[in-house]
């Protein structure tokens, strides 16, 4: 009978039964499969330390600049993390990775994924599948596992918690944040240029235009989206929305989709029917909050919200909306500019028609429908549109507006409407085309209100171009202006330009049984011309010269009835005041030119100069044939400069002076004098140095500041100062920081 041998436990050599050899080789094996089990057990209740790496992966995602504290990671892009084990990990071990986002995760809604360092393990149907494999720098032998680990590029975006463990063993639980990548060619906010990534994405800063498109200028505004306290702010924005708090489950999973993650913070920027960030005031009266004019940054306002439990803020016009939305967007990782429309209507019956009213005098009642704005501010965010017919023909920018003007689908918001189809007039898309396309491109039709209640028609050649002037954005790169009209619409007075508005007027009117008024199919009288133009610089505190001239284009004599007026308007095209009134009768031969001045004394505007956003000087003509011609002028003043700058060099954490310096060009003590700093980097909210100063006639303010920045590279100071005879005179530098 054969025999095996073998070692007893104190040496000795014996021999074995096959069959009793068998049966002790089957005790080894299990064993041997409770060793490794209780191996296993333990290894997983005994990962010793997680590295998340927060600063190298951080500084790979670009997110860095927000903070190094916390894992903040793009979709689309993989990131590292350090396990140390108490055992060695063998390349046999499968360790298992959970991510879970919202109150409710789930699979299915893409919330949640399971994933091995071998494969997924998720369930069919599963949505946003992540993954994750061993990294060769790993030293297994010694328990040091370096896992590379990859969000999909259509994961929701937001807060997740990850685990980690063997098998079943007890996991370990750290949390990170997950952000749109356009860096990424398979997420739907890539952009390919990177010289573009870093202006829309990155920077910090930048220009937001105002004024008129007859004279404009420019504040700088502080965007402030890479500021530490960022990630909480814009994760509340969303966590706080009306559809969070109705369907907590489909918002969280929805939150892949840059359209819908858009459309959500448009509508949270404004309170008009949440818990938005802004409240909205045109009527000038800001005695319980902010007035609009001294906001320069978007930290401010998101910090206030945030800290008084998402109480809406007071208070803000369009160009603070736009503002915070675009530091909003920037922060979760779509790229966005702000614009600035100059002429912008706001069509209140959807009819792709302006119309504008002046009484008998010439003056613009208080009261109208619908309004051409001197300048309204939007944003545009780059991303797909899948959800548009010929889909990718409406990919790139995408206008949205979180100033609230008209309800969409029953929320106060605006977009994403591509651009593309604004220029091609395709009215019947979503979201709010028509509205839009109304702001760039609406035909205008003016008309005098008489005294029995009739109206008459006011010729003007402009009216076909007169909405829709100087679209303006910041160039990439540069503090240079963009005009970026033409991507907006055809060149006025072309005939594409044309064709375009009957396609809009015929696709917005589809289903309404009504057509749009065609105002270039109305017969324009050419006899008589009138412009308007400056003869001084129109600064404030000096007075204000025009000229009027009136040209007679007829082969016969006119006798002309000329109504010129001077309003303060706020820059929403209502009427804030009635300044000047005057009458001219002239007789003009034909072919005759005449040459009307126009004076308006500091001494009488004066008065209202801090309650009025713009002037708009108006001139209506009225021949002895009965047709009336008008023009007009819109402008700011300009205010008196205001210098701020940095004394010597500026380091992280080393204390450095700042300098304002303001002249008072008056012959009157300026009163209730306001100095307020911003600038992210070097003060972590607004700096106020006094509320109650007064400065003397002519006499010169000069005020040095010390703070310790906390933030190194390129850096923006604002300043602003307000009193009684000037709102909110703004001067700005940049500042580099050294590390």
């Amino acid at each position: 009978m054969d025999q095996r041998c073998y070692l007893t436990e104190d040496g000795f050599e014996a021999s074995l039964k096959p069959r009793r050899l068998q049966e002790v080789f089957s005790l080894y094996q299990s064993w041997q499969s409770c060793c490794r089990t209780k191996r296993e057990s333990s290894m997983a209740n005994e990962i010793r330390r997680v590295d998340l790496h927060c600063k190298t992966n951080n500084a790979a995602h670009n997110t860095d600049e927000i903070t190094t504290r916390q894992l903040i990671v793009r979709r689309g892009q993989p990131f590292s993390i350090t396990l140390e084990m108490a055992f060695a990990f063998q390349t046999s071990d499968i360790l298992q990775l959970t991510v879970e986002t919202g109150r409710f995760p789930s699979q299915s809604q893409g919330t949640k994924c399971t994933f091995t360092n071998r494969a997924p393990t998720c369930v069919a149907g599963s949505k946003a599948i992540w993954s994750c494999k061993v990294d060769d720098r790993s030293v297994l032998q010694r328990g040091i596992v370096i896992l590379s680990v990859t969000p999909p590029a259509d994961a929701p975006v937001g807060r997740y918690s990850l685990s980690a463990a063997l098998k079943s063993g007890t996991a370990v639980k750290e949390s990170l944040v997950v952000l749109f990548n356009p860096w990424c060619q398979d997420d739907s906010v890539y952009l390919p240029d990177e010289k573009e990534r870093q202006e829309y994405v990155m920077n910090e800063h930048g220009p937001i235009y105002m004024g008129t498109a007859y004279n404009f200028n420019s504040i700088t505004w502080e965007f402030g989206q890479f500021e530490e306290e960022m990630v909480d702010i814009c994760l509340k924005l969303l966590d706080v929305n009306p559809k969070h708090q109705r369907d907590p489950d489909g918002d969280v999973s929805a939150r892949c989709n840059p359209i819908y993650i858009g459309r959500v913070i448009c509508a949270m920027i404004n309170c008009s029917d949440d818990m938005g960030v802004l409240a909205g005031c045109w009527d000038n009266n800001f005695q319980d909050g902010v007035s609009p004019t001294r906001w320069t940054s978007s930290v401010s306002i998101l910090q206030r919200w945030y800290q008084n439990n998402c109480m809406a803020v007071k208070y803000g016009q369009c160009w603070v909306f736009a503002g915070v939305m675009c530091t909003v967007m920037r922060f979760f990782g779509i790229p966005c500019r702000v614009v600035t429309n100059f002429q912008s209507a706001h069509d209140t019956d959807n009819s792709l028609t302006i119309d504008e009213y002046f009484d008998e005098y010439g003056f613009k009642p208080k009261q109208s429908l619908d309004n051409i704005w001197n300048f309204h501010v939007w944003v545009e965010g780059w991303m797909k549109r899948p959800d548009l017919q010929n889909e990718a023909c409406y990919d790139g920018w995408q206008v949205m507006d979180p100033t609230p003007q008209e309800k969409s689908e029953g929320v106060f918001c605006c977009g994403p409407a591509p651009v593309i189809a604004i220029y091609q007039g395709h009215t019947d898309l979503k979201y709010d085309v028509p509205f839009v396309f109304s702001e760039v491109n609406a035909d205008v039709v003016k008309w005098m209100l008489n005294a029995d209640g009739s109206k008459t028609k006011i010729h003007s050649l402009s009216d076909t171009a007169l909405v829709g002037q100087k679209i303006s954005t910041k160039a990439v790169g540069s503090l240079a202006r963009n005009d970026i009209t033409n991507a907006y619409k055809y060149q006025e007075g072309s005939s594409m330009e044309r064709v375009v508005y009957d396609r809009a007027v015929r696709l917005n009117s589809q289903g309404k049984g009504v057509l749009g008024t065609n105002t270039c199919q109305l017969t324009e009288p050419k006899e008589v011309e009138m412009s308007l133009e400056k003869e001084t610089s129109l600064k404030n505190a000096q007075d204000i010269k025009l000229n009027l001239k009136v040209s007679n284009r007829g082969k016969t004599n006119k006798k002309m009835f000329i109504l010129v007026n001077a309003q303060a308007m706020n820059y929403t095209g209502t009427q804030a005041k009635n300044i000047l009134h005057a009458q001219h009768e002239n007789t003009l031969l034909a072919g005759q030119v005449v040459n009307l001045p126009i004076h308006i004394p500091y001494s009488v505007y004066c008065k209202h100069v801090g309650n009025f956003d713009s002037m708009k000087v108006s001139a209506l003509t009225k021949d002895d044939k009965g047709d009336i011609y008008g023009s007009h002028i819109d402008f700011i003043l300009e205010d008196p400069p205001i210098s701020i700058k940095v004394l010597g060099e500026a380091c992280v954490n080393r204390p450095i002076t700042i300098e304002v310096e303001f002249q008072n060009p008056l012959n009157e003590t300026l009163r209730c004098c306001c100095l307020t700093i911003t600038g992210c980097g070097l003060f972590r909210s607004d700096h106020l140095e006094s509320n109650c100063m007064e400065l003397q006639p002519n006499e010169t303010l000069k005020v040095q500041i010390n703070t310790t920045p906390y933030k190194a590279g390129m850096k923006t100071l604002v300043a602003d100062f307000d009193c009684s005879a000037f709102r909110d005179v703004k001067g700005s530098c940049t500042v580099y920081i050294k590390p």
